[in-house]
């Protein structure tokens, strides 16, 4: 060992006198050519600029040991010699992995003419997306797809050509599973609150995860009142919204008796609570009867001509 790396000083000693050269231990690099400059530092901007290999691919490293440094050295006439047989230099080239829906977007286009449903969602198992150059121009297809309609598993090649990289090609296969429309909170929404455009998204959901009869666009929901709590992110239930209560249980109201040319008002208090146009019971706070009701505004109930009371209220 120690008479090879006295050769390799003896090698590099030749070269002619220059300014003063280093190593670069770490460097990073954008392009897809490893130059001079990448490696060595204290170059003339000509020499700097000289190719002398292949970046590595996005995402990936290279690492250049001392006898391959000491080579490149002498190739070009670089007055450099290593301190120890342990300098070596690290080259490294960002990189970000293609987005999962550029990948679904490229095989539904292939197979859904093949019968597969353009909702389904896709399952690529233990798929590694390839990586790619960060802010290149990327372009993305599928080829030699396949689908069976009864297993609902398909397959195809993956091509990505993207600025700075060679075209690439991967094999990818995986199982379409079958959704149906939902909507779900944006944030955590409380007992008795009103939702809004802003607190719920559509969803596609997957069938086998879809519980009871679940809205199924936002429009169902959006003014409505919630009878529970619903957590973010969890699709809402037709049956957990209802229209909201103008009446709450327990609340002083106004009943209202209409008549042909005449309109009579009595205080009241609710016993449960109801939106506009539901039914209600009210306990007259007069003569402590209950009578049933129509929720038309906040507040006010009105009762027909002629109604009777349902019951007498417990006096205390």
């Amino acid at each position: 060992m120690r008479r090879a790396f006295l050769a390799l000083l003896l090698l590099t000693t030749s070269a002619a006198a220059q300014d003063f050269v280093t190593l670069r231990p770490h460097a990073v690099v954008e392009e897809p050519v490893l130059r001079l400059g990448d490696i060595f530092e204290g170059l003339d901007t000509a020499r700097a600029a000289r190719p002398v290999g292949a970046a590595p691919a996005p995402g990936r490293r290279t690492v250049l040991e001392v006898d391959q440094l000491a080579a490149l050295a002498r190739a070009h006439g670089i007055a450099w010699r290593p301190m120890t047989v342990r300098e070596r230099a690290v080259v490294e080239r960002p990189g970000r992995p293609l987005p999962r829906p550029d990948i679904e977007a490229a095989l539904r286009a292939e197979l859904v003419p093949l019968g597969l449903d353009a909702e389904a969602a896709l399952e690529l198992g233990g798929l590694i997306p390839p990586m790619i150059p960060p802010g290149a121009a990327v372009s993305v297809a599928a080829e030699a797809a396949s689908f069976d309609a009864v297993t609902l598993r398909f397959a195809a090649t993956l091509v990505v050509v993207a600025e700075g990289m060679p075209m690439t090609r991967q094999r990818v296969a995986g199982r379409a599973v079958a959704t149906v429309p939902a909507v779900v909170a944006v944030r955590r929404l409380g007992l008795g609150e009103i939702i809004g455009p802003a607190d719920v998204r559509p969803i596609r959901l997957r069938a086998e995860l879809a519980r009871g009869a679940p809205a199924e666009t936002p429009a169902q929901l959006v003014g409505k009142q919630l009878r529970r709590p619903v957590t973010a992110g969890q699709p809402i239930q037709l049956a957990d919204a209802t229209p909201p209560a103008l009446v709450e249980r327990n609340a002083l109201v106004t009943l209202v008796l209409e008549a042909p040319g005449m309109q009579l008002t009595a205080g009241g208090r609710a016993l449960e609570a109801a939106p506009r146009g539901a039914t209600v019971r009210v306990v007259n706070l007069m003569s402590q009867s209950v009578v049933e009701g129509v929720v038309v505004a906040p507040g006010r109930v009105r009762v027909g001509a002629g109604a009777t009371p349902v019951a007498v209220a417990a006096r205390r």
